[in-house]
């Protein structure tokens, strides 16, 4: 080979290598630092209460109890009748605290706030779950209009409400599993 070739070899593998280093940088970066958290409107975030909540899908229907075994009127009537509602003017059944059920720092317990919780790695979160598989800022639990809303900020291996992943900001009922990382917890009154 001539020289001038194994000058661009030499070159072109020191771009190459330069190009890894870079990569690995930012990932680390990345790792550390974590993106950018997306702040919220600023109704959502100063506590003020709009007719239906941007982030949440229109389409989602409270859940219906099985009509009862007795008989007496139409099964649809039944269903109506048995039809569950929302938190809505009932602050009894809105969640007090927050109880971590498994993981390193299993048996916490921490009364939830009205202001939104971020819940992630970094030191600036309201709950800090130091994990490998915990983002740096990972989740945000809200209050909204009475019931308690987990919102994913992206994270890499993200935010599991009773066993399904979340990907929309979702309501959270009393008693349901939410996993983080290693880290699960329950909303409790």
């Amino acid at each position: 080979m001539s020289e001038l070739t194994l000058l661009l070899l030499r070159f072109g593998f020191l771009i190459i290598l330069w190009a890894f280093v870079f990569a690995v940088v930012y990932a680390l970066r990345t790792d550390l630092f974590g993106q950018r958290v997306r702040r919220l409107p600023a109704d959502v975030a100063s506590g003020a209460v709009a007719a239906s909540p941007p982030f949440v899908a229109s389409a989602v229907a409270p859940p219906v109890a099985p009509a009862p075994a007795w008989g007496g009127g139409t099964a649809s009537d039944a269903t109506e009748a048995f039809e569950v509602q929302p938190n809505r003017g009932n602050s009894s059944l809105v969640a007090t605290r927050l109880v971590i059920t498994s993981g390193p720092k299993e048996g916490l317990e921490l009364s939830l706030p009205k202001e939104p919780l971020t819940i992630g790695r970094s030191s600036e979160s309201g709950l800090v779950i130091r994990d490998d598989y915990t983002s740096t800022h990972h989740a945000r639990l809200m209050l909204w209009s009475e019931d308690w809303v987990i919102q994913d900020l992206d994270s890499t291996n993200g935010t599991f409400l009773n066993g399904t992943r979340v990907t929309l900001p979702t309501p959270v009922p009393l008693n349901t599993p939410v996993r983080i990382g290693t880290t699960s917890f329950e909303l409790r009154r």
